[in-house]
């Protein structure tokens, strides 16, 4: 099975300049985690929900006065949409991301896919091993059991 037929094709981009204000609020509107910045018709950079909280919120900077670039990730990892999901999903592993923007041949942005398409439209094993890889390797566990 293809990234193509499983992948969401509505993806919401916003400005780098934006405040996260504004990238919450679209997040919020739209009950999604990820959006995707975009600069000059380019994708530049990646803003996760987790990256608001954790890089503004929980760093006690005002989330009123930070715009996107500064707490974006602009290394941006993506697949192709011929690629298959299996291998999508190893990709995602190994790279500890749920999402991935998917391009086309000409390297045009076409959709996004995330781990939770590939576990209910594609293949829930390789949904199931990503999960695993990201998981396990390089996060400490949250709780110690004595």
């Amino acid at each position: 099975m293809k990234v193509k037929e499983i992948m969401t094709k509505e993806v919401k981009m916003i400005g780098p300049n934006l405040p996260i204000k504004e990238a919450a609020r679209l997040m919020r509107d739209n009950d999604i985690g990820i959006v995707l910045v975009e600069e000059d018709d380019r994708l530049v950079g990646v803003l996760t929900d987790r990256d608001i909280t954790i890089r503004s919120l929980a760093s006690g900077r005002d989330p009123l006065a930070i715009a996107i670039k500064e707490i974006m990730t602009p290394k941006v990892l993506y697949c192709f949409e011929e690629d298959s999901i299996e291998d999508v999903a190893k990709n995602m592993g190994k790279n500890h991301v749920r999402r991935l923007p998917v391009l086309n041949k000409d390297k045009r942005l076409v959709g996004i896919i995330s781990l939770g398409d590939v576990a209910s439209k594609g293949s829930k094993p390789a949904a199931a091993e990503a999960l695993f890889l990201i998981s396990k390797e390089g996060h400490p566990p949250i709780f110690k059991i004595a």
